[in-house]
């Protein structure tokens, strides 16, 4: 008989406590959601478009390699032609003026896999010594490099050429590779990056255990920094291989012209007419396959991304 009553209390408790919220609660207002879905629309447009303006010229360059002269200019550009003539435009490529062509790759090959390496290299140990040693001028040292980043590398490059004249290194190799192998954004990239990625208690731990300071940097700081290095390897492999205007002034003998240099001489030459024997469509067909190594180290090099971002992951 008792129950009843404490019952009843307990339910008008309850109903006192949550009935008014419950009765009042009105349905969650679908504005922030449509808002939220036509931005993601939005975004997904700007992504898409993105991807056009870079795939589009691309898309271009393949379909053009698989035409002849006559078809490249009386074909629309984005389908193919009355005929397959890639693999005659691949022999004309690798047979012209005695397969010049194979010469170009190899030394563009040689400039950007030293340069890359070095550049890499170098960028590691100055980026990780301004991040995690304190030493008179550091700071100097840091703000010089990160100032230098401003300067376009076109108003170096009469600079560059004066130097090495006065040193006889033009039209050699090493004309090319050694602007190479310094990259200021790769100083700062590896600095910013060492800072953050390289926990200063790891270091104080390899001392404690007698590890020296090389020791330390080349079994733990390293591995740490492997999606960094990556990062500029790609970055600075990307720029040697493309780059133009320095092997343009510093190399005078076509052999030792990279592809850009070779691939732009044999352009003018067909834009000049005049009986060149140069067909424009060599010409593309040398520009695609100049672009598949640097697509092979891509899918290649990105492994280390991507177990760089799953070692910080299990880090954290």
């Amino acid at each position: 008989m008792t129950a009843t009553p404490l019952v009843t209390e307990a339910t008008k408790i309850t109903d006192a406590v949550s009935g008014p919220s419950a009765k009042g609660r009105r349905p969650r207002s679908r504005r922030p959601l449509e808002r939220d879905k036509r931005r993601s629309t939005v975004l997904s447009i700007i992504i898409w478009l993105t991807v056009v303006y870079f795939l589009v010229p691309l898309l271009w360059l393949v379909i053009s390699s698989t035409k002849d002269n006559g078809n490249l200019f009386t074909s629309f550009g984005l389908w193919f032609g009355s005929s397959f003539d890639f693999f005659e435009n691949l022999g004309s490529l690798f047979t012209f003026q005695d397969g010049i062509y194979l010469r170009w790759l190899v030394n563009t090959a040689l400039y950007a896999v030293v340069g890359s390496i070095g550049a890499a290299a170098l960028s590691t140990m100055a980026g990780y010594a301004l991040a995690k040693y304190r030493f008179p001028g550091s700071g100097v040292v840091f703000n010089v490099v990160l100032g230098s980043i401003m300067v376009p590398l076109t108003a170096l490059a009469l600079p560059t050429y004066l130097l090495f004249a006065a040193g006889g290194l033009t039209d050699t190799v090493w004309a090319v590779i050694l602007p190479s192998l310094v990259s200021p954004f790769g100083v700062y990239l590896l600095r910013v990056y060492a800072a953050d990625a390289v926990d200063d208690s790891l270091l104080e731990a390899a001392r404690i255990d007698g590890a020296s300071e090389f020791r330390a940097f080349r079994t733990i700081s390293l591995r740490l920094l492997t999606p960094g290095i990556v990062t500029i390897l790609l970055f600075q492999l990307v720029a040697t291989w493309n780059n133009y205007f320095l092997p343009l002034i510093m190399l005078n003998s076509p052999k030792l012209f990279p592809v850009t240099v070779g691939l732009a001489q044999w352009q003018s030459a067909a834009s000049a007419g005049g009986g060149a024997q140069v067909l424009f469509s060599t010409v593309l067909t040398g520009a695609f396959v100049s672009i598949i190594p640097l697509m092979i180290a891509f899918l290649f090099l990105q492994r280390f991304w991507q177990s760089g971002l799953a070692t910080g992951g299990v880090k954290g």
